[in-house]
């Protein structure tokens, strides 16, 4: 595609409009992972992005828009790794070691995800649900991947349920000051061996001896 237009410092108006978004986000996430949602206004993520409050309102409705849209930008990104993992590693419990890993190696990351989302506004609570539902039925996958469950058992509410519990793990372990990996990682695994052998113990809703 041909661009055309006035280019500042080789970019074009649509390729400095993409930076000064990137700019913005990139400073929500550090504001809002080190502050919080509440204590961030718009002025202080413009002054941080170096962007003027301007062109802060030509990319975003409000502060919750901005929010939303890191939302959605850390989420991809977890997903995709998530999804790179399910190829690479050979248990479940390696599976909840890296997404571990990729939450210990930027704290802001699971602030913003799992330590602040909950409350913000009745939209953030929406995408939230649609997170944890993706999230549950990426775990239904990977149980039947594994053979924890059937090919036709409908496990969803367990799956949801499950979800629910692993993120206020990882929000616990947040407010607990974000320990050692290895912490996480552990309360992680536990919880997913009770839930997995209970799952294991019944095959359609029939109490089984493996």
């Amino acid at each position: 595609m041909t661009r055309s237009g006035r280019t500042v410092r080789g970019l074009d108006a649509e390729q400095r409009r993409a930076q000064r978004r990137a700019d913005l986000l990139a400073a929500a996430l550090t504001l809002f992972g080190r502050k919080g949602f509440g204590a961030v206004p718009i002025e202080e993520i413009c002054q941080t992005a170096y962007v003027g409050t301007k062109s802060f309102y030509e990319l975003f409705d409000s502060k919750e828009a901005c929010y939303l849209a890191l939302f959605e930008q850390l989420t991809a990104d977890l997903s995709a790794r998530m999804q790179a993992a399910l190829g690479e590693v050979d248990s479940i419990d390696g599976l909840l070691e890296t997404l571990a890993q990729v939450l210990v190696a930027d704290l802001r990351v699971p602030q913003v995800l799992f330590g602040q989302s909950a409350g913000v506004s009745p939209a953030v609570e929406r995408r939230r649900r649609e997170n944890r539902r993706w999230a549950a039925g990426f775990v239904e996958g990977v149980w039947r991947q594994y053979g924890v469950i059937g090919p036709d058992q409908d496990v969803r509410p367990i799956a949801i349920a499950t979800i629910g519990g692993l993120f206020e793990l990882i929000a616990d372990w947040l407010f607990d000051g974000a320990e050692e990996s290895d912490v996480l990682i552990a309360r992680l695994t536990a919880y997913n061996r009770i839930v997995r052998a209970g799952l294991e113990s019944t095959v359609d809703g029939v109490s089984s001896d493996r």
